[in-house]
């Protein structure tokens, strides 16, 4: 697709678990935008061998990694998350969002730098930790995408196997839709309906000079 000639634009996807940001993703893909998700960048910065896993080691001891120097997720999410100390528990998290954002930004921050030098006009960074990362300070526009409730509730369910009430603790945990329309240049409502959203995304990046 041709675009006109402005200035690289670092858009930023984000939402809560069960909002539906990949239908938005694979739509402003098709528009043209690259996306880099965040979530696939950590399994890459987690691998064995990668410094920020040397990092997580350093912080939290040898007990989080395998025989074979792999990430034992079950062993840290154990330790951050099954603290019983509340306080403890907070630093910890703390401790561990301080050292793997690091390394995911810089990825992400090479990645951009790769579809800029690449001629593209923008590219896209999936977030669902752009808040607490602090790249929405980096970001030019922010996309939110939310659902309502119940429909996330579902998504999470059939997604990751499991039971009701652990969806809802981990929606329980995360920023509700006020957080998002308070704090994102646009909020994407998609409760399923794809074909409401390419004329959104379209509009969104229209308005933003993306689109010839």
């Amino acid at each position: 697709m041709e675009h006109t000639n402005i200035a690289f634009q670092i858009l930023a996807l984000t939402g809560g678990s069960g909002a539906g940001k990949g239908v938005v993703s694979e739509i402003l893909q098709t528009f043209g935008i690259p996306v880099l998700d965040t979530d696939k960048v950590s399994r890459i910065v987690y691998e064995a061998g990668q410094p920020c896993l040397a990092a997580l080691a350093d912080a939290f001891g040898t007990e989080i990694l395998t025989q074979d120097g792999r990430l034992d997720r079950a062993a840290l999410a154990a330790l951050v998350f099954g603290e019983q100390n509340p306080e403890q528990r907070k630093e910890k998290l703390s401790r561990l969002n301080a050292i793997s954002h690091r390394y995911i930004l810089d990825y992400s921050r090479a990645w951009l730098t790769a579809q800029k030098n690449a001629g593209l006009p923008a590219a896209c960074i999936d977030a669902p930790q752009l808040f607490e990362s602090g790249f929405d300070r980096e970001s030019d526009y922010i996309i939110g995408v939310t659902a309502d409730r119940e429909i996330r509730i579902r998504r999470i369910i059939a997604r990751d196997g499991i039971s009701r009430e652990r969806a809802e603790q981990r929606l329980a945990a995360q920023h509700d839709d006020a957080f998002f329309d308070a704090h994102c240049d646009t909020v994407l409502v998609n409760n399923g309906e794809r074909a409401a959203l390419i004329p959104k995304v379209r509009k969104i990046l229209a308005l933003r000079g993306l689109l010839s």
